[in-house]
This record gives C-alpha cells, structure tokens and sequence, in this order.
C-alpha cells in the first residue's frame, strides 16, 4: 500500500492514457494501492492528490475530471 498520490501517479503511469478520477480511484482500490479500511476517506484522499499533482506538474486535466501524465 501506498500514499493517494503515489497511487494516484502510478496508475496513470501504468494506463498510459487519460482517465477520469473515478477511474484512478477504482484502479488503485482494486490493485490494492490504496486501502480503504485504513483510509478514511478514499474519495476526498484521491481528488487531493490528482490536485497536488496537476498543481506539481507531475500530471495535468485535460477534461472535466480527467488526468493524464504531463
């Protein structure tokens, strides 16, 4: 398990391709990058850090809630 970010940037690493965050959250849930019973809000957790991201230039929005490596 890893922090939201972590997961967050991997996933779109691993994709290659834009998602929208929900798709970033259900990946990183079902490869179990994220732990939902040790994170308290998965949600609020996962759209913190694509905001982190995108304001680092590790990634940028390129829709309405949708992520993509920079």
């Amino acid at each position: 398990m890893v922090e939201p970010r972590e997961a967050a940037l991997e996933i779109l690493r691993e994709e290659a391709a834009p998602l929208h965050w929900t798709k970033v959250q259900d990946l990183a849930l079902r490869r179990g990058y994220i732990d939902p019973f040790t994170q308290p809000d998965v949600r609020k957790a996962v759209l913190g850090a694509l905001a982190s991201l995108t304001r680092d230039g590790a990634i940028r929005r390129v829709g309405k809630g949708v992520y993509e490596v920079a």
